[in-house]
C-alpha cells in the first residue's frame, strides 16, 4: 500500500509513445550525409565552396529567425532545417557565384516560400529548389558561370564570376547532343572520362558535381530510415530507361551513365525529391512522385532550353502531390468501396435535404 501511494497519475493527451525521433536529430542526420559531397565540393573547387555553404546557412538560420521575431512567434532555428535549406541552396550554385547573391536567394527561400505559409510543415514548395529558381530567373549570368574543376583551386574568398577560370559542365556539353561518335565527346573538356564525371572532376555546382559521394550520402539517409528507397529508385531508374532508350550518343549505355552521373540528379533523387513535407507520404505516391520526376527531368534536358531540368521537375512535382496523396490514400480498416460510396451518397443527400 505504501508503494501505491507514491504512484504518481499523469494525465496527459495523445500521442502517449514517445520517440527520440524528432525535427532535430532528422535534419542532423540529413548535414552528415551532406558531408561528404561538401567535402569534395572544397577539394575540386577550393575553400570557397565551404565558405559560400557557411554564408547560405548563416542567411537561411537569421532570416528565419528575422521572420518569427517580427512576427512574435516562437523561434524555430535550433531544428536545424534552417541550416539544412542554407546547404542546399549552396550546393545547387556556382562556386564563384557572388554572396550578395546566395544571401538573396536565402531571403526568398526562407521567407517567401517557407514561412509565409507557415513555416516547416506547411510550405507547398522545395524552399532550396524554389531559391535557386528565383536566383536563375533573376541573375542567369550569375547562375550559369561555371569554374573548372582544379585548375581554379583554391581561388581566393573574394574572388568572382570575372575573375574565376571558366568551363562548359557536362550537362551543357549533352544539351542538345546528336552525337554519335565513341570517346564520349559530349563529356566537355579533353580528356574528361566517366570516372571524372563520377568522382566530380568537372565543372558545375558545389554539391551536384561528385555522384559517388552523393550516392554515399544517400545510403547513409536510407541505412538511417530517414528516408525510404522509393522516391530515389523511381527517379534515377527512371531517367536511367529513358536515356538508355532514347540515347543522343554513342555508346548508349556510357550516354546513359554520363545522364545519371552528370548534373544534380543524385542530389535531387536522394536530398530533394525525398523532403518529407513536398513529396507524398503513400507508398504508391512516392513512385509516382518518383517517375514525375523522372520523366520531367528528361523532357526538360532534352526539349527545354535549359540543359538541366532536376530542380523544376521536383518542383513540378512538389505542386502535383497533394493530387497524387488525393488518388493513393489506402482505404480505412474494414472498410469496403461499396461503404465509401454509401456514406458519400448518404452525404451529398443529407446536404441536399
Amino acid at each position: 500500500m505504501n508503494e501505491n501511494k507514491e504512484l504518481k497519475l499523469t494525465v496527459a493527451s495523445s500521442p502517449h509513445v514517445n520517440s527520440p525521433v524528432n525535427t532535430r536529430s532528422l535534419m542532423l542526420d540529413v548535414l552528415i550525409a551532406l558531408i561528404p559531397a561538401l567535402c569534395m565540393g572544397v577539394f575540386f573547387f577550393g575553400p570557397r565552396a565551404l565558405i559560400l555553404t557557411a554564408v547560405s546557412v548563416a542567411g537561411c538560420e537569421f532570416f528565419e529567425w528575422l521572420y518569427r521575431k517580427l512576427l512574435k512567434k516562437p523561434q524555430t532555428g535550433g531544428d536545424l532545417s534552417a541550416a539544412v535549406t542554407g546547404v542546399l541552396l549552396a550546393f545547387v550554385c556556382p562556386v564563384a557565384l557572388p554572396y550578395w547573391t546566395i544571401l538573396i536567394g536565402d531571403f526568398f527561400a526562407m521567407f517567401v516560400v517557407k514561412q509565409l505559409f507557415g513555416g516547416l510543415g506547411k510550405n507547398f514548395l522545395n524552399p532550396a529548389l524554389a531559391g535557386r529558381a528565383f536566383l536563375m530567373l533573376s541573375y542567369p549570368v550569375f547562375m550559369t558561370t561555371w569554374v573548372k574543376a582544379g585548375t581554379a583551386n583554391w581561388m581566393g574568398i573574394t574572388t568572382s564570376v570575372t575573375d574565376a577560370v571558366t568551363a562548359a559542365t557536362p550537362m551543357g556539353t549533352m544539351h542538345g547532343s546528336t552525337v554519335a561518335a565513341p570517346m564520349l565527346p559530349w563529356l566537355g573538356d579533353a580528356g574528361s572520362t566517366l570516372k571524372d564525371l563520377f568522382i566530380g572532376n568537372v565543372g558545375g555546382c558545389i554539391g551536384e558535381v561528385s555522384a559517388l559521394a552523393l550516392i554515399i550520402g544517400g545510403a547513409y539517409l536510407i541505412f538511417r530510415g530517414v528516408i525510404h528507397i522509393r522516391i530515389p529508385a523511381a527517379f534515377i531508374g527512371t531517367v536511367a530507361v529513358l536515356t538508355l532508350i532514347f540515347s543522343k550518343g554513342n555508346p548508349h549505355f556510357e550516354w546513359m551513365l554520363s545522364q545519371l552521373f552528370g548534373g544534380g540528379l543524385m542530389l535531387g533523387a536522394f536530398f530533394m525529391a525525398t523532403d518529407y513535407v513536398t513529396s507524398p507520404c503513400t507508398p504508391k505516391g512516392e513512385i509516382i512522385f518518383g517517375v514525375g520526376c523522372g520523366l520531367l527531368t528528361v523532357f526538360i534536358r532534352y526539349f527545354g532550353g535549359y540543359p538541366e531540368g532536376v530542380s523544376y521537375a521536383i518542383l513540378l512535382m512538389n505542386i502535383c502531390t497533394p493530387i497524387i496523396e488525393k488518388y493513393t490514400h489506402p482505404s480505412r480498416f474494414g472498410v469496403s468501396k461499396e461503404d465509401l460510396q454509401k456514406a458519400k451518397a448518404a452525404k451529398k443527400g443529407g446536404a441536399a435535404a
